[in-house]
């Protein structure tokens, strides 16, 4: 089920960036601890009252030369696209502005909700200054300070209200949803097309072409899928020729939704840095996943073309090792037959649960091989190992002390269970608890 989108916008100076860095509790750039792991730092989510969303800094949106009232309508347009609700943000010190009413009556030709936050109203002697914002008419007004977070509460507590309902498909509980991702033009409508076996989706050589995710619910072998097809994540307008940011939130909110990831890329252009970042959060999303490298038919090639490109890969995206890389052609239909089989064994690896005894058989053998670490004269000591959770599976260690699991003998841990279990295609993740917790 995709997390609903909160969408920040206003003119410049009021405030956005601050507001939202403290929505989603983070005041500096995101930091990822897995090597070659690149984000966008326009958007993160958040939490408030027990519902989780995703939450957009429009003002992170570059326009280029676009004169400034262009590029604020721009992102408003951005916002109403994008947001299942509105965070609309003015500044109190400044009083009502010609650009809030320009902005304001396009949110209210969007049919979206929205609710007003007058910013920068830092003490109670400034609250008089919010109910001139009344007269946008377009939501409730609070007076709020992103910077130091007062009124907040009040403000999400509203934004929370106006979010839809949770709802999720009505799929069979067997039926693997499969989540096309990738940069505009990269060939995954073709790829929907190829696996379908007719012409669901519009192709075209023009990026974008394709503006919403569609589902389609197929069968083959007697199993059942869903393609969920994000292709054609950049829409209409020139921000949208100007940044490819917004493919990542498309591809978030799809994966979400998915059990298995197939990132697509573009054979013929090669490894680019937004396939980079898609690939990350694909990575954090904890899904199943899939390296498809389309348009292998149009690759020049000798006999260690294959194997080059495999290795730019597997350097260029060294958190995705558990991934298969499929090389085919949705146009040729080149290696086509084995995506489906690569999409059942991904799946099954993803939900697989392991015996308790047979895991901790696994792990003493890794331990006997290959004694656990030492720090400061205190050694490792792995008590026992279960498995609490499934797609993706999650194994819990019971030890000494936490502290002493170290990266490289974590990864150690993790390489010896995936020869044991098969574990391709999958995320595995290990955590240490001490054995009283």
């Amino acid at each position: 089920m995709s997390k609903p989108v909160i969408a920040i916008v206003g003119r410049p100076n009021v405030g956005k960036s601050t507001t939202f860095n403290r929505i989603v509790g983070e005041r500096q750039a995101i930091v990822e601890d897995t090597p070659g792991v690149t984000r966008d730092r326009i958007y993160n989510q958040a939490e408030w009252l027990n519902r989780e969303f995703h939450v957009i800094d429009t003002g992170g949106i570059e326009l280029g030369d676009e004169p400034l009232l262009t590029q604020i309508r721009e992102q408003a347009q951005i916002a109403m696209d994008e947001a299942d609700v509105i965070l609309f943000l003015v500044n109190g010190r400044d009083g009502l502005t010609g650009a809030d009413e320009e902005v304001a009556s396009i949110l209210r030709r969007s049919k979206k909700p929205v609710v007003v936050g007058v910013n920068k109203i830092d003490s109670y002697e400034l609250q008089d200054r919010v109910y001139e914002f009344y007269s946008l008419g377009v939501g409730e007004v609070f007076g709020i300070s992103g910077e130091h977070g007062l009124g907040l509460g009040d403000l999400l507590d509203e934004v929370v209200r106006a979010l839809p309902a949770d709802t999720d498909e009505e799929y069979e509980e067997d039926t693997i949803r499969i989540a096309v991702i990738g940069r505009p033009n990269v060939g995954k409508s073709s790829l929907v097309n190829a696996v379908l076996g007719e012409e669901r989706v519009i192709v075209s050589d023009i990026p974008g072409t394709t503006r919403d995710a569609v589902d389609t619910v197929f069968e083959r072998d007697d199993q059942e899928y869903v393609l969920i097809d994000t292709a054609g994540m950049r829409k209409r307008g020139k921000v949208y020729e100007a940044t490819e940011k917004y493919s990542v939130l498309r591809a978030l909110r799809a994966m979400e939704r998915s059990d298995v990831v197939l990132m697509v890329i573009n054979g013929e252009e090669g490894i680019r840095e937004q396939d980079k970042k898609i690939a990350g959060y694909a990575h954090e999303a904890g899904r199943a996943l899939i390296i498809v490298v389309n348009k292998w038919d149009a690759v020049e090639k000798d006999e260690k073309t294959m194997l080059r490109f495999t290795e730019d890969i597997r350097d260029e995206f060294q958190f995705l090792s558990y991934a298969p890389i499929l090389f085919l052609s949705a146009k040729t239909k080149q290696r086509l037959q084995h995506l489906l089989p690569a999409v059942k064994e991904a799946a099954d690896n993803h939900n697989l649960r392991v015996p308790t005894n047979v895991l901790n058989d696994v792990i003493m053998d890794a331990v006997a091989m290959n004694p656990t670490p030492t720090e400061n004269n205190k050694r490792l000591r792995i008590n026992y190992a279960t498995q609490v959770a499934v797609a993706p599976p999650v194994i819990v260690l019971f030890v000494n002390d936490p502290e002493l699991l170290h990266f490289s003998y974590r990864r150690y841990l993790e390489n010896k269970l995936r020869e044991a279990f098969h574990f391709e295609g999958t995320p595995l993740k290990i955590y240490a608890r001490k054995k009283n917790d």
